[in-house]
């Protein structure tokens, strides 16, 4: 039998009445700051560098050593990060999360139509609810490749104002509107930015940049809603904002990650990966050789044997960290009758027949152990059995990496809207159920059985 046990020196934040809410607060802060993938990977090795985190380049050697603490990014858009144990690695503890969230990518400045309206160009980047971007002031931001005098360079850019708007067809030309409408990307999508005249977006993000219009070479684009976070309910038992899926779990496995202490035996990972949203298969994203190069890279320069990296592969865990859909008010119908989820209910590990969730029962029992010793209550997701759900990172990162893997995430509303809406207490809830999870000691003595 399995034998459970831990300490953890993660502290707990309380107040007067009641639960503290202060991670939502820093979460909305970091969704501010991460209007785009470039963004959340840029706000996130801020935040590691303010933790004292030393930035590697892939394309440099790594001299490492035990107990350093160091991250590196791929494409500006991921990052990992580790803390080496004060030993030989017996095992890694890994967090997963991703940084983009459904968009629209900006083509060209201009799209051909009415001479009076200016349009940007935009194309779908994954499944969005349409409806939701219509009629709202949105923006742009991402990344501007600029000529410079050593060569070429990419620059965030995010363009802090009202800019852009996709008005909807009035109801009086459209009046079956409300019994459903079939949204073509290329006809009711492509967002107004201008009557006619005026400065082209080049020319916009060339003054943002402070160059010339010409050394702006190339463009990786995304629009944006305006809507800051906010907390809403009697009690601001609720927050809203763009991006919470999954930018909501990329920042609170960030939290338990820097909140927890190194151990001598077992080393910590927090990965950020790109492109989920569109199947994870590019450079930088979880189904790339990104982490598998940054594990070979570590484990050499430790000076492991190809025996010793197996061996720890072995006794490692990864928390695939994703959200998932909590009962909805008005459709409860939709969600499993026996695996209902709920916002502030605590973490969610999901579970899926077809694999497309990686949780086992093994992967799910020890995390719910390591879960009931920090206090984290726990919930179960599974979809209903005549509605598939959809993929995440774990199932296609154990492609890569052949780990133990849990899946798992947090309660939310309106999944891949503009906006959408989640409990205020579950971002706490699962930065430390993180924490906890990467100081847990245990290890893997046999096949299906742990020990603390």
């Amino acid at each position: 039998m399995s034998t459970f046990y831990f300490s953890t020196s993660c502290s707990i934040i309380v107040e007067k009445g009641g639960f503290a809410m202060q991670t939502t607060d820093k979460l909305m802060e970091y969704i501010q700051d991460s209007p785009s993938p470039y963004h959340a990977a840029a706000a996130a090795a801020a935040r590691l560098e303010a933790a004292g985190f030393t930035r590697l380049e892939e394309s440099a050697p790594w001299a490492l050593s035990s107990g350093q603490c160091c991250y590196t990014t791929r494409n500006q858009s991921s990052l990992i990060a580790f803390r080496l144990p004060g030993g030989t690695p017996e095992g890694w503890r890994m967090t997963a999360a991703h940084s983009d969230s459904p968009t629209f990518y900006v083509k060209n400045d201009a799209l051909e139509g009415d001479k009076r309206y200016v349009r940007l160009a935009v194309e779908g980047y994954g499944g969005m609810n349409c409806a939701s971007w219509l009629d709202r002031p949105l923006t742009v931001a991402g990344r501007a490749v600029v000529r410079t005098p050593a060569g070429v360079e990419g620059r965030l850019v995010y363009l802090d104002r009202d800019l852009l708007t996709i008005p909807s067809l009035a109801i009086h030309q459209q009046r079956d509107v409300n019994r459903g409408h079939d949204y073509n990307a290329q006809k009711d999508m492509q967002p107004l930015y201008a009557l006619g005249g005026g400065p082209s977006l080049t020319a916009l993000l060339a003054e943002e940049l402070g160059v010339d219009e010409g050394d702006i070479l190339a463009t990786d684009l995304v629009l944006c809603p305006r809507q800051a976070p906010v907390r809403i309910g009697p009690e601001g038992e609720f927050f809203q904002a763009p991006r919470i899926d999954d930018l909501g779990c990329a920042y609170a496995t960030l939290e338990g990650f820097l909140s927890a202490k190194g151990t001598e035996r077992f080393g910590q990972l927090y990965c950020l990966f790109d492109n989920e949203e569109v199947g994870s298969g590019t450079r930088q994203g979880a189904m790339s050789s990104f982490l598998p190069d940054v594990l070979t890279r570590i484990g050499e320069a430790l000076g492991l044997s190809a025996q010793a990296r197996r061996q720890a592969l072995a006794g490692s865990l990864l928390l695939s960290a994703d959200n998932g859909h909590a009962v909805h008010p008005n459709f409860p119908e939709k969600a499993d009758p026996a695996n209902k989820v709920y916002p502030n209910g605590g973490v969610v590990i999901k579970y899926s027949a077809n694999q497309k969730y990686t949780t086992t029962g093994l992967t799910a029992g020890l995390f719910q152990a390591i879960c009931q010793k920090a206090g984290v209550p726990v919930q179960v997701f599974a979809n209903r059995a005549d509605e598939p759900g959809g993929s995440t990172l774990g199932n296609l990162l154990g492609h890569q990496v052949s780990i133990p893997m849990v899946d798992i995430g947090m309660a939310q509303l309106a999944m891949h809207s503009a906006v959408e809406t989640a409990g205020s207490r579950d971002p706490e809830y699962m930065a430390r159920a993180c924490a906890a999870f990467f100081q847990a000691e245990f290890t893997q003595t046999a096949d299906g059985v742990y020990q603390f």
